[in-house]
């Protein structure tokens, strides 16, 4: 039983459930190191500075994560700083067309290699967003990019799966494997850090 069954056991109604998770997810919030999230400023930093893209891929509702990135991150931070040289984040999550074509010819498995054939360019970056961290699209994409010399970022959850060992940078939210919810929240409340902290940075 993950800690989420067991919060549900000790509750009566749907406002002591929503207090126990709300007390549950600040421990989890509490167990991502900051070292990392600094790392992850940098990296994110030198990108920006050297023009470079950040690619953002993911799943499901890391998928949905990916796009938000790709406006909060990109467009908003410009839109509200007017800065010169702006974040260039890409989420390959967004285009059907691609997509669907991609899985339907040549496996689903491929859908964020082919098109990072297309796009990348040596220096650019790819953040894998993942609770699992076993997604064999996402696990292929962090090994192509690696195999040409560049850095992967990951946004990963659970014990970290196999990307946690190839990320150059990990934002790792420890929870019990299976508790998805928590762990997509952390990773779009480390999104909007993120949009906060540098829309306060550079304007």
């Amino acid at each position: 039983m993950n800690n989420i069954d067991t919060l549900f056991t000790k509750t009566e109604n749907l406002g002591d459930f929503a207090q126990g998770y709300f007390t549950y997810l600040k421990k989890v919030l509490d167990g991502i190191e900051t070292a990392s999230i600094n790392a992850l400023e940098s990296e994110l930093e030198a990108a920006r500075a050297d023009g470079q893209t950040i690619f953002v891929v993911g799943n499901g509702g890391s998928a949905a994560t990916a796009t938000t990135m790709a406006n909060d991150i990109g467009f908003d931070i410009i839109k509200k700083t007017g800065v010169k040289k702006p974040f260039k984040v890409f989420s390959l999550t967004d285009n059907s067309s691609v997509m669907t074509a991609i899985a339907n010819d040549v496996g689903y498995e491929n859908l964020f290699i082919n098109q990072l054939r297309i796009h990348y360019q040596p220096g650019d970056r790819l953040l894998v967003i993942s609770a699992g961290g076993n997604s064999p699209n996402v696990v292929n994409a962090a090994e192509w990019v690696r195999s040409r010399g560049g850095r992967v970022i990951g946004f990963l959850g659970f014990d970290g799966g196999k990307l946690r060992n190839m990320c150059d940078v990990v934002i790792h939210v420890p929870t019990v494997k299976g508790e998805y919810g928590p762990v997509e929240d952390a990773h779009l409340i480390m999104n909007h850090i993120l949009a906060h902290w540098f829309q306060c940075k550079l304007k």
